[in-house]
């Protein structure tokens, strides 16, 4: 398959070089000295067993207009790079091409197909101008949610740390060829990549968590497992995490695991740095907007209150300001 993963960073970059490795025709969209190295050495993917492969792709660039038209196309830049560059993602469609939103936090496709009381509402936090809306047709998408852990350890070098699991989802529930046709494709590159039929439930099930760990770990400065073990902290995700829940249900989500198992879960992945934490030590903007900011748009919609999400949302929000 032709796939174009635009955004090959840490996690971008893991799923390029092991769909290159497994013999796709993979195109990486990267920039800066990240991509010279690339250009030059190939990417080389450090596996969390220790053991290191160097992936060629068949095209790594900067300019997404010099790429011929392609499969599949991974968005797997942050939420926050989204917009600047979904208009030039019409440059890599065929007739076929789908495109897979593997962003954190609420997607804005979130009520599109959806089918309930909030069908069609724009989710303004994500896509306040219909930009992404505009450049992607809804019936190209399909949703996924992230679990692997990865980082850029040096540029041209992803550090695969943990996780192998990419959850798919058509955003209508069906179980179509193309998503099958996917899964098969991430399986063939060493990754898990089930097909659920509620894939908002997914993303609600990663979000719980995030919701809460990337702001404590933003402010703070803590890792995964320091929150999950700090009787304080750990109280108040448990209360973030309770107030998501609330917006949640509203919405007719199941999170079919308890709020300690999902803490519980997040404290196994260990001393590891969330990428708000990671993105606030670089100086870099952060996915506030998609992963609390959002929610907050949500809560109001629903008309739940929301006081502990809110302090931390407003506390990031100047930390990102004057930092």
């Amino acid at each position: 398959m032709k796939i174009c993963i635009v955004g090959a960073g840490a996690i971008g970059g893991l799923l390029g070089a092991k769909l290159s490795l497994a013999g796709e025709e993979v195109t990486l969209i990267a920039r800066g000295l990240h991509l010279q190295a690339i250009q030059k050495n190939g990417l080389r993917l450090i596996s969390n067993d220790g053991s290191e492969l160097v992936a060629t792709p068949a095209l790594a660039t900067s300019d997404i207009t010099e790429v011929s038209p392609q499969d599949v196309v991974i968005l797997a830049v942050k939420t926050n790079s989204v917009e600047a560059i979904a208009p030039l993602l019409p440059h890599l469609y065929h007739n076929q091409t789908i495109v897979v939103t593997a962003q954190n936090g609420v997607p804005w496709w979130y009520f599109r197909k959806h089918g309930g009381e909030y069908e069609g509402t724009n989710i303004k936090s994500v896509d306040a101008d219909g930009i992404i809306e505009n450049s992607i047709n809804i019936d190209r998408v399909i949703g996924c949610v992230v679990y692997p852990a990865a980082e850029i350890v040096e540029p041209g070098v992803i550090k695969h740390i943990e996780g192998e699991r990419f959850t798919l989802g058509e955003i209508d529930g069906s179980k179509s060829e193309r998503i099958q046709l996917l899964s098969q494709t991430l399986k063939k590159a060493g990754f898990k990549a089930p097909v659920r039929n509620q894939i908002r439930t997914e993303i609600w099930v990663k979000l719980w968590g995030n919701i809460a760990f990337n702001p404590i770990s933003a402010l703070t400065g803590a890792t995964l497992e320091s929150i999950a073990k700090y009787p304080l902290t750990r109280e108040l995700a448990k209360n973030m995490m309770l107030e998501a829940q609330a917006i949640a249900e509203k919405l007719g989500i199941n999170f079919g695991i308890s709020l300690e198992q999902r803490i519980n879960g997040a404290e196994k992945v260990g001393a590891h740095k969330t990428s708000m934490l990671q993105d606030i030590e670089a100086g870099r903007p952060t996915e506030i907007e998609a992963i609390v900011g959002a929610v907050i748009e949500l809560s109001k919609l629903t008309q739940t209150p929301t006081p502990y999400i809110d302090a931390l949302y407003a506390s990031v929000k100047l930390l990102e300001a004057t930092h």
